[in-house]
C-alpha cells in the first residue's frame, strides 16, 4: 500500500470513527458507569466486531450478506433487538452512589443488589456487550464492502494490505472511542454524583440506544 493511499485510508477512519453511532453511545456509557479505564474493555470488544466484518468482506461473504435479504435481515433485526434491549435496561436502571468503600443503591435498597449494577461489570461483560453492539449490524457489513476496495489493490499482496487497513482502522477508532467520546464522557461525572443526575444520564443513553435500535430496524 502507497503511502498516499494509507493517507486517504487514516483520513477516512478518522471521519467514520468520529461519526456517532452505537459504539459511540456504548463507550460513553461505559465511561460514565464504570469509569474511564475499565471502558476500554468495551472499546476492545467493538474492535474485534471490526475485524470480523473485515474478515467477513475479505473472505468474500460479505457479498452474500450483502444480497442476502434473509440474512440481512436476521442480522439487522437481532441487531436491532439487542440495542432495544441496552436502551431500557439503561433507561429503567436505578442510580447509585459510592460512599467510602461501599456502594449504596439511591433508592434504599441494600448494597448487594447495587453490586448487579453496571457499575460492577466485568470486563468479560463489557467486552461481549461491545462486540454484540458491532457485530450485530449488517450495514457496517455492506459498508465495509464498499469502504474496503478503495484502499485495496488487487495487483499487490492482499494479506499485507487487509492487515494494513485493519491495523489503521482499529487504532483510529480505539483512540478516537477512548481519547474522544470516553474522555467527553468523563466531563459528566459531576452530574452522576446525585440521583436526579444520574436518573438524567440513564434516561438520555438509554434513549440514544433505543433510537439506535429502532432505526437499524426501520432503515432498509
Amino acid at each position: 500500500m502507497s503511502f498516499s493511499v494509507w493517507v486517504a485510508l487514516l483520513a477516512a477512519s478518522v471521519v467514520i470513527s468520529f461519526t456517532p453511532g452505537a459504539g459511540a453511545i456504548n463507550t460513553m456509557g461505559n465511561a460514565l458507569n464504570v469509569g474511564l479505564g475499565r471502558a476500554l474493555w468495551g472499546i476492545l470488544g467493538q474492535q474485534a466486531a471490526l475485524v470480523v466484518h473485515i474478515v467477513i468482506v475479505a473472505a468474500g461473504l460479505g457479498v452474500l450478506v450483502a444480497n442476502s435479504p434473509i440474512a440481512f435481515d436476521a442480522i439487522r433485526y437481532a441487531g436491532a433487538a439487542y440495542l432495544v434491549y441496552l436502551g431500557v435496561r439503561q433507561f429503567l436502571a436505578k442510580p447509585v452512589v459510592e460512599a467510602g468503600d461501599a456502594v449504596e443503591r439511591l433508592d434504599g435498597s441494600d448494597a448487594a443488589a447495587a453490586a448487579a449494577m453496571p457499575a460492577g461489570e466485568s470486563a468479560w461483560s463489557l467486552f461481549r456487550r461491545g462486540l454484540l453492539v458491532n457485530l450485530l449490524n449488517p450495514k457496517a457489513i455492506v459498508f465495509f464492502l464498499a469502504f474496503l476496495p478503495q484502499f485495496i489493490r488487487p495487483g499487490e499482496p492482499l494479506l499485507s494490505q487487509y492487515l494494513i487497513v485493519a491495523a489503521t482502522v482499529i487504532l483510529v477508532d480505539v483512540a478516537v472511542m477512548w481519547g474522544f467520546f470516553a474522555v467527553a464522557a468523563r466531563s459528566f461525572r459531576r452530574v452522576t454524583r446525585s440521583a436526579r443526575g444520574q436518573t438524567v444520564l440513564n434516561r438520555v443513553f438509554g434513549s440514544l440506544f433505543l433510537a439506535v435500535g429502532v432505526a437499524l430496524a426501520a432503515i432498509h
